[in-house]
């Protein structure tokens, strides 16, 4: 199958949401790097929450991993993301936000893969939000995959998950700059306070007569505005609340113990946003019941967002992953 004579975007047919609202068209746009597809292993990226299908390549927010001669080797691998519907990089915009979770867009890329003609993955990864949708794909679809690499997230979202998408929702419903407040509240739990600590010191903006850590946070919910719809943002901050795979289903080992699919769990050990110690306990949960589960740390002061920082780390850990076998063609 040749990539130029797939459409693009998909187009996802008459689906009811969890929640029981209808779509008769949901568009799911998509990026395709590497080998073609079908004609080599296929790696499917889900992306974070104001990420996006391009995971390589010029504009690529993951090409420190994924390229040629990268970990993610684009000459032995067909790299593949979806665009989550509605997160703003197409033109495709959701409105009513509370109608999908996390398990609905899990769903729709496992639909994609149906209409792309792909009955097995090498591997889904994904960071965040991306991560816990990769969880919801292996639940619903146990052997769709052979690994599974959920990297700073959890099969699930924590009470303090939620506290923190709740206070989003406010200010994304409240504020009179939504996008630019939020995103200041957010990179309070995207990084950590040793994260600030060493970089700015506490340190003067002397031309705006502010802190520099005050300046900056300033910067980057002014830089988001400028790129990011606020409805995309409603939208995947729903998808991060609503993180859940025995939401009114199977519990836990019911629904992992069908898969024998390879599990690499991927923790920070600073992250204040998927804590180390849930995927912890998520790790030994399943290794009572399943025996190719691994845990792996990222050392960071950084917080949840060292996924996007460490590449050192995660490219060595990554590495054991997709380097240690020999990848038939």
């Amino acid at each position: 199958m040749k990539l130029e004579n797939i459409p693009n975007p998909l187009i996802i047919q008459n689906f009811t949401t969890e929640n029981g609202a209808l779509y008769h068209s949901l568009p799911l746009s998509f990026a395709v790097f590497g080998l073609p597809l079908h004609s080599a292993p296929i790696v499917l990226v889900n992306h974070a929450l104001t990420g996006n299908a391009e995971v390589a390549g010029e504009n690529g927010w993951w090409n420190d991993l994924i390229g040629d001669n990268k970990t993610i080797d684009t000459d032995k691998f067909t790299v593949l993301s979806f665009n989550v519907p509605g997160n703003g990089h197409d033109a495709f915009i959701i409105e009513n936000y509370q109608n999908f979770t996390t398990r609905d867009i899990a769903r729709i890329f496992l639909k994609g893969l149906d209409l792309l003609d792909i009955t097995n993955l090498h591997t889904i990864i994904g960071g965040s939000v991306g991560g816990g949708v990769a969880w919801e794909m292996l639940a619903l679809a146990p052997n769709s995959t052979q690994n599974l690499i959920p990297i700073a997230t959890d099969w699930k979202s924590t009470d303090w998950m939620i506290a923190n998408c709740y206070l989003q929702e406010q200010i994304l419903n409240n504020s009179s700059k939504p996008v630019e407040d939020a995103r200041i509240h957010a990179m309070l739990c995207y990084r950590s306070p040793e994260s600030f600590k060493e970089k700015f010191q506490r340190t003067l903006n002397e031309n705006l007569s502010i802190f520099n850590i005050e300046s900056w946070l300033a910067h980057h919910g002014k830089k988001l505005q400028q790129r990011y719809q606020l409805s995309s943002y409603r939208l995947m901050n729903q998808l991060l609340k609503t993180i859940d795979i025995t939401r009114n289903s199977e519990d836990f080992e019911t629904l992992l113990s069908r898969t024998n699919a390879t599990i690499h769990i991927i923790g920070i050990n600073s992250d204040l946003f998927f804590t180390a110690k849930e995927n912890k306990e998520t790790y030994q949960e399943l290794k009572k019941f399943k025996h190719n589960v691994f845990y792996s740390e990222i050392d960071s002061i950084h917080g949840h967002d060292a996924f996007l920082i460490e590449y050192k780390q995660l490219d060595q850990l990554l590495a054991d992953i997709f380097k240690a076998e020999t990848i038939a063609k």
